[in-house]
């Protein structure tokens, strides 16, 4: 009997665990963003009614500048654990 509490607890362990790694492999890079100049902006520019920003999913920054995502965040996805990058483009 004590062999199997053991087992269960492993086994539930490494459900959270795989649970875990999924989530967070899943999650798109997310940045404010001038849609003119695509250049980074504070956060607080997207929140802000007033801002002048737009949500960037994924890309890289570069001295500044936002490339290789989308404004679009369905045309982003990003793999689980061990998956790669992938944009239908910006």
């Amino acid at each position: 009997m004590r062999k199997m509490r053991s087992s269960a607890v492993v086994l539930g362990g490494m459900g959270m665990l795989a649970a875990t790694l999924t989530a967070c492999g899943s999650d798109v890079d997310k940045r404010c963003v001038d849609p003119d100049t695509y250049k980074q902006l504070p956060k607080y520019e997207c929140s802000d009614s007033n801002g002048h920003g737009t949500y960037y999913y994924g890309g890289s920054s570069r001295n500044g500048r936002i490339s290789g995502g989308s404004f679009n965040k369905s045309s982003v996805h990003r793999g689980g654990f061990g998956g790669g990058f992938h944009s239908s483009g910006g």
